[in-house]
This record gives structure tokens, C-alpha cells and sequence, in this order.
């Protein structure tokens, strides 16, 4: 299968309230080096290497994050990357990235893809890619990539699966019909999903060809169907973003487009994945110490377990005696010590920080 109409649409967008103070208005958490060298941005990309033409990788950012989105993908053309002019969600940064690829080539498949996930395994997550645009682009469906659940957990939208679908060319990995799209369930309702066992998590991850999407569109969305002309058509693409994105509804892509699809696929994921969603979810990837005080710095720590410890700078030393529970953050101009059982709870601290801070 040639590799030429193949595109990616990279979502790096988003704040950067949950991993504070590490993370900015200007750095979110994408853009950080939370793991090591390399930001989840940069892995994002990186995953593609053979898949997707680096010239075939677009990115979507916002204005305050495009000079950090810029130095981190400096190996994707400088066209390539677009800074929305406004906050829209996420159906109308997909109708644009889709207006972006079909002006350059009507016959693409594309993939939708967030930017801060952490995926170690790329084998598997380019075998599961490579069936889904392959799938997508002999096939008038829409397909998503969903996560195997391992706990019931009731802060993700779920994918109920039916029976397998019987397409041709047939695939490594299986894929499945949609029944419908959950939206975050109970606690209740998500342990009966994970009994059930034909749940997935919906991960954002999307795959499509430009001729399916737009027809699609065109019946369950016509203003961004309308949006999406205008750009495939327009001279100046960079005016008409600045004109027409800011006027168009928020909305987000599974209300707007997956639950009113006429065909939906699933193909669940192989590989493992994280949304990083806090810092308990760093920590797992933390060394540890002492009494299972997780952490990226060596501690001088007394009496002291279950601490989460992130120090950025280097120079300094980090001590606990007799505490237990904690998160605490360092960097050069904030310390964050926080009850790890709020850690869902510090995007709450943004507001009330001075703006230099945030």
C-alpha cells in the first residue's frame, strides 16, 4: 500500500492546568519532558516515522502555544502547523484539518490524533494504524481506535461494539461495528461496561478518507461542511481561518459527527496507552524510593511513603520527613505541595494564581 495519500492531523492544542506548575497557558502538558528527552508531542510524531510522510503531518495548535508546537516539530515543513484564532472544540479543529488536507489532495485518508497520549509500543500502534487507514481507504466508513479497559473507570467516553465487520481487504486487526458511543458513565454503569466486555475507550483517535468525512459532514454538520469548502476553495487559507473558525459552534467531533455516522468501525488498540491525566499517572513511570515515594530526583526522605515528587530543578534537594500522600512539584519560580487524593483537583489553583504563573 503506498504511503502518498496518507495524512495525519495532529490535535496539540488544550491547557496546561493539570500539571501545574510544570506546566504553563504556553506549555501544556504535550510539550513537556515529563518521561525524558523526548515530549509527547515529539513521540507523537516520531510514532508515524514510515507510516505517514513527515511532508503529509499537519499540526493544530493555538497562538500561545505555536512557538513552543514550532521548535518541537521543527522536522514538519513551517506550513504545516496552524494556530486556531479561537477556542472551538474539537469538531471544528477536525473540519479544518479536513479542509487543509482535501485542498492539497481530495483522495487522502487521514488519521486524527491526539498529542498527549503516551504510547510506547509503535509496532503495534503502527499496525493497528496502517488496518485503519487501509480499511478507510477502500471503505465508505468512519473508524475508531478504541482502548481495552482495565478498570471501570468513569471519566472517559466508552465505544459499545456489535459483531465483527466483514470487509475486504481483510486485516491483521479485527475490526467492529459500532453500536453507539457512551458518554461518561457512573461508576455503576462503567463496572457494567467492563463486565459486559464489548466496551472500548474512546481515545480521540480517528481514521477517515477525505471522500467519506466531507459526505458525511455535509449530512449531519453543514456549517462545518460549508467551512471546509470555503477552505479547500480559498486563496488565502490563513484569512479565512482567521475569518470563519471563530464564528463557527463549538462543538465536540463525537456529538457533531461519530454518533450520527452512518457506518463506524472499531479496531481495538494492541498497544498500551496512557492519557496522562495527572500526576498520578507520571508517577507511574517514576522511579522509586524509600517507602514508595515515587519520583524523577534523588530524595533525603524520613518516616515518609506514597509521596509523588517531580523537582526540575537540578540544583535543588528535596526533603520529606513524616509525611505521607503528598504530590510535591519544584520548579524555578513555583513549588506545588499538594494531598495526592487532589490531584484531579489542582487545575482549580490557575485562577487564583498571579498570571506570570500560569
Amino acid at each position: 500500500m503506498s504511503h502518498n495519500n496518507n495524512y495525519a492531523l495532529i490535535l496539540a492544542g488544550g491547557s496546561g492546568t493539570r500539571f501545574w506548575p510544570l506546566s504553563r497557558d504556553a506549555k501544556p502538558k504535550q510539550l513537556l519532558n515529563l518521561f525524558d528527552d523526548s515530549t509527547l508531542l515529539e513521540q507523537t510524531i516520531t510514532r508515524l516515522n514510515g507510516l505517514i510522510p513527515t511532508e503529509n503531518i499537519l499540526i493544530l495548535t493555538n497562538a500561545l502555544q505555536e512557538s513552543g508546537v514550532r521548535e518541537i516539530a521543527h522536522m514538519l515543513p513551517s506550513e504545516n502547523i496552524f494556530a486556531e484564532p479561537a477556542k472551538r472544540d474539537t469538531a471544528p479543529a477536525v473540519a479544518l484539518g479536513v479542509g487543509l488536507i482535501a485542498a492539497r489532495n481530495p483522495n487522502a485518508t487521514m488519521a486524527v490524533l491526539p498529542s498527549d497520549q503516551l504510547i510506547n509500543d509503535t509496532a503495534s500502534f503502527q499496525s493497528v494504524l496502517n488496518d485503519c487507514l487501509t480499511i478507510a481507504s477502500t471503505n465508505d466508513s468512519l473508524l475508531t481506535i478504541g482502548i481495552k479497559p482495565t478498570w471501570a473507570c468513569p471519566s472517559f467516553g466508552y465505544i459499545e461494539r456489535g459483531q465483527p465487520a466483514q470487509l475486504q481487504p481483510s486485516t491483521e486487526n479485527t475490526p467492529y461495528e459500532v453500536t453507539r458511543f457512551r458518554e461518561k458513565p457512573s461508576p455503576e454503569t462503567a463496572e457494567t461496561f467492563l463486565r459486559q466486555g464489548n466496551f472500548a475507550w474512546n481515545a480521540g483517535m480517528f481514521v477517515w478518507s477525505i471522500k467519506t468525512v466531507t459526505h458525511e459532514l455535509q449530512q449531519h454538520t453543514p456549517e462545518l461542511s460549508a467551512f471546509i469548502a470555503q477552505l479547500k476553495d480559498s486563496p488565502n487559507v490563513k484569512q479565512t481561518i482567521n475569518d470563519q473558525f471563530p464564528n463557527l459552534t463549538p462543538i465536540s467531533i463525537d456529538y457533531a459527527l461519530m454518533e450520527k455516522a452512518a457506518h463506524v468501525l472499531n479496531i481495538e488498540a494492541t498497544f498500551d496507552w496512557d492519557d496522562v491525566g495527572s500526576w498520578i499517572s507520571v508517577a507511574k513511570y517514576l522511579n522509586t524510593q524509600g517507602d514508595k515515594n515515587q519520583t524523577n530526583t534523588e530524595l533525603t526522605e524520613i518516616d515518609s511513603q506514597n509521596n509523588i515528587v517531580f523537582n526540575n530543578r537540578k540544583q535543588s534537594r528535596v526533603a520529606l520527613l513524616g509525611v505521607d500522600d503528598l504530590i510535591v512539584v519544584q520548579t524555578e519560580d513555583a513549588l506545588l505541595v499538594a494531598n495526592r487524593h487532589q490531584a484531579d483537583d489542582i487545575k482549580k489553583l490557575t485562577p487564583l494564581l498571579p498570571k506570570q504563573l500560569t
